[in-house]
Parts: C-alpha cells; structure tokens; sequence
C-alpha cells in the first residue's frame, strides 16, 4: 500500500507533524506551497475570509501523480475554524475516486469544517475517510 502526504504548514506545526507521519509509515511527502510568499497580514486578513468562504488562492505546481497512491493523507492547519485557501485549491487537482484522510493541526484542536469537507469532496467524486483534529 503506496502512502501520499499532502501538506500545507503557514507555521511549521504542519510540516513538523506531516514530517514525522511519513517516517513512521513511511510515505511519499509533498507541500502544497501558495504561487507567492504571503505574509501574516495577507494570511490574517484575506486568507481568513477566503477559508470562510471556502475560497482557493493559486498554489505552486504539484508533481505528483495520484494515480499512483492508495492512500492519500492531508495535513493542514486551521484558519477561522476552516482549511486554508491553499487547501481550498488542492480540491481542484484530486482526481475522481480520491479517498483522503484529513489531519488539521490549530491552537484549539477544532476545526467547523466537516461538513463543507465531505460536501466539497463528494462534488468532485471523492471522499473524506477520516477528519482529525490536532491541538497543536
């Protein structure tokens, strides 16, 4: 069983835990890293509205195949109790019949996105296996 871990860290907590899952498992790791460096105003200002309303902004090519994983992971922070918009533009590039589990790190360990998730997924013929939330 061939492992693929997606992630997206603004500060690191992300990166850190993603790192450490794929040494233990051991999987494949990728970042998805937003087109231009955003700062934290951007992130605190536009990035929080653009997750609350389920926005994307442009991410960094991906190359990656996902064809080629049966299993594919998802590590993510929590911006306003949703994803960040660079996770909103991931949902775009899975292909039909992707089945992801997701892991969201935040300060609370809470996240008010499962629903706009598995909604958002099931659109583009996937499907959310697992959320879990992280305090962080």
């Amino acid at each position: 069983m061939s492992t693929l871990i997606v992630y997206y860290s603004f500060s690191g907590n992300a990166k850190r835990l993603a790192g450490s899952l794929a040494a233990q498992l051991p999987a494949d790791l990728i970042e998805l890293r937003d087109a231009k460096k955003i700062g934290k105003l951007k992130a605190y200002t536009a990035g929080i509205v653009k997750s609350i309303g389920g926005k994307a902004w442009p991410v960094q090519p991906l190359d990656v195949d996902f064809a080629l994983y049966s299993r594919v992971m998802l590590i993510a922070p929590v911006w306003a109790g949703n994803v960040p918009p660079a996770v909103n533009h991931l949902w775009d590039l899975l292909p039909a019949g992707t089945a992801l589990e997701v892991t969201l790190v935040s300060g609370s360990g809470k996240s008010e996105c499962r629903a706009r998730l598995e909604k958002t997924l099931q659109e583009r013929g996937c499907v959310l296996v697992s959320l879990e939330d992280i305090k962080m």
